[in-house]
């Protein structure tokens, strides 16, 4: 008698993804076909590149089992993780390229943007959940929180080198003189790059908001499974989870009042 697997609540979110990620790549060809066009291709490579930090953040965990965050392979992983994480973000800005030429029907192609969009911040917000999650072992949640807060800023300002200054990723290994010329150059100049900052804080508010939203989603789970030693898989058994924490806190505020 065959024994059913079961998949760790990790791995059940790696396979969701890559559902999330089949589903972008038939409404792309669903929608070249119906165009006979491969216009929007660059989505496919870029979810592509949104994949490589969720990959890192895995080698990471794994090898910091065996050796302290400090050593030179955790951190070797983890700068390759900063320097590929906002791509996963960074698809966000595509939605420029959604009228760039005339197609069969625009709001599917809102749709398949969505879709690519969508995987692609998952993709980073996973990731940086479990760096997130690896530092709060280590750490306070306010020193773990900021230290969040820094990566998510450079992210924004990532976005800009990518989408004004053209730079990629792997730029900062093949031209890192070239990046740092720019870079130095703007922020020496600030009142010439008002873009520089618009673009930097509003991606900045936003990733970081939704991010926010994320960790408490997370933390709801967590204290599920204290509270009751399961963990939920569905979004109704997660439902009665908010509400438990809903009242924890309301409990603990009452508690404070005089």
């Amino acid at each position: 008698m065959s024994v059913q697997r079961r998949y760790s609540p990790r791995e059940r979110v790696v396979v969701s993804l890559a559902g999330l990620t089949g589903v972008s790549a038939v409404l792309f060809f669903a929608g070249a076909i119906a165009n006979r066009s491969l216009q929007f291709d660059y989505l496919l490579w870029n979810l592509l590149l949104a994949w490589i930090p969720l990959g890192l953040v895995a080698a990471l965990v794994r090898n910091l089992r065996r050796n302290v965050w400090s050593s030179w392979q955790p951190l070797t992983l983890t700068l390759l993780w900063l320097v590929f994480l906002p791509n996963s973000f960074y698809m966000i800005s595509d939605f420029v390229h959604i009228q760039d030429v005339a197609r069969h029907n625009l709001l599917y192609d809102v749709v398949m943007f969505t879709s690519f969009i969508f995987t692609a911040s998952l993709l980073g917000f996973c990731s940086l959940y479990i760096v997130h999650s690896e530092l709060r072992k280590r750490m306070s949640l306010r020193n773990s929180s900021a230290i969040v807060a820094c990566i998510i800023l450079l992210c924004s300002f990532a976005i800009y080198l990518g989408r004004s200054l053209r730079w990629n990723s792997w730029d900062v290994l093949l031209n890192p003189a070239g990046i740092l010329f720019d870079v130095s150059d703007h922020l020496i100049h600030p009142w010439q790059s008002g873009e520089m900052f618009s673009t930097t804080i509003s991606f900045f508010i936003l990733i970081g908001s939704l991010y926010v939203v994320g960790w408490q989603l997370g933390e709801a789970t967590r204290f599920e499974k204290q509270l009751h030693g399961y963990e939920p898989r569905t979004m109704r058994e997660l439902l009665p989870t908010l509400s438990s924490l809903w009242r924890a806190v309301g409990l603990s505020q009452k508690d404070k009042r005089p």
